[in-house]
């Protein structure tokens, strides 16, 4: 082989011309434009990350990131310490991955009955399977409600419940989920290490798969977490995973006409601040929530 033939070889690695590495895919950019056509269709790149190795990586280091910055950018700058994941190095890490972050945004886990204390699921007679949720809502607000007084500095994400039908039961089990902001730094964190809370053994992250506290056995459970709910003292429960991904489920209790307006004013009443900024079908933003929506 000469010298040229090396020289051309050489130059023309794939990825070198953009943000390629080394993925042997000739321009990314390519495939992110062609994900941008789609409007970031969870399906569809849920089905080209399952082609190969080498799809595979790319998406858990790029498109996942870029997937989840599409659905919420304000909430993702929130998370990041404000910067944009796009404007950081292409090799931008989050606790948990990219990929856990877009299932935990765009996922209903549901919920597994049988439990009532031995840490195993909800104290449900049925089971209710995981699905994509059609619209998603998360806010700072409502996470603030899930944080103890001694840990008010941590800031927290959390969904509106995603209600389930228990006929058994003769009430609604609420879903809901969320993240925490440099959990590995947080207050939360600190307070479970320092007092010597256990790992769950049966239950894992529905998100990243990772080993979680429960908030009811470390006595982090506060009671303004029920009130935002629209639930009961007691009937709820919530674990934290040590990435920071939050999964929990709730007894919803049956709202009057006076109790659904007096929860739209508190809404209403809201600083607009604490909150990101959503994206609605038509383009608009929302200036109160973030809204991720699901097609």
């Amino acid at each position: 082989m000469d010298n040229n033939t090396k020289r051309v070889r050489r130059t023309s690695r794939p990825g070198s011309d953009s943000f390629g590495g080394d993925s042997g895919i000739l321009n990314e950019r390519v495939l992110v434009l062609v994900f941008e056509s789609l409007k970031w269709d969870l399906h569809t790149l849920t089905a080209v990350a399952a082609v190969n190795r080498k799809l595979a990586a790319v998406a858990a280091r790029l498109l996942w990131r870029e997937l989840c910055l599409y659905r919420a950018p304000r909430m993702l700058a929130t998370l990041t310490s404000g910067s944009i994941p796009s404007t950081a190095a292409p090799g931008g890490r989050i606790d948990g991955g990219w990929k856990a972050l877009a299932k935990l945004m765009l996922f209903c886990c549901g919920y597994r009955g049988g439990g009532g204390g031995d840490g195993t699921g909800f104290p449900s007679p049925s089971n209710s399977p995981g699905h994509v949720a059609k619209a998603s809502r998360f806010s700072k607000t409502s996470g603030r409600s899930f944080l103890a007084k001694k840990c008010r500095g941590d800031l927290l994400y959390v969904s509106d419940p995603c209600e389930h039908p228990a006929a058994e039961a003769g009430e609604d089990l609420g879903v809901y989920r969320g993240i925490f902001r440099g959990f590995m730094r947080s207050k939360t964190r600190a307070f479970l290490v320092k007092r010597g809370v256990r790992l769950e053994e049966k239950v894992r992250c529905p998100y990243c798969g990772a080993r979680v506290w429960s908030m009811t056995a470390a006595r982090l459970v506060p009671r303004s977490a029920a009130r935002r709910l629209g639930s009961r003292d007691g009937g709820l429960e919530y674990f934290v995973c040590i990435n920071g991904h939050l999964h929990g489920m709730c007894w919803l209790i049956p709202l009057s006409s006076s109790d659904e307006d007096r929860a739209e004013e508190e809404e209403d009443g809201e600083s607009d601040g604490d909150d990101c900024e959503g994206k609605e079908e038509n383009g608009s933003t929302s200036s109160s929530r973030e809204d991720v929506m699901v097609k």
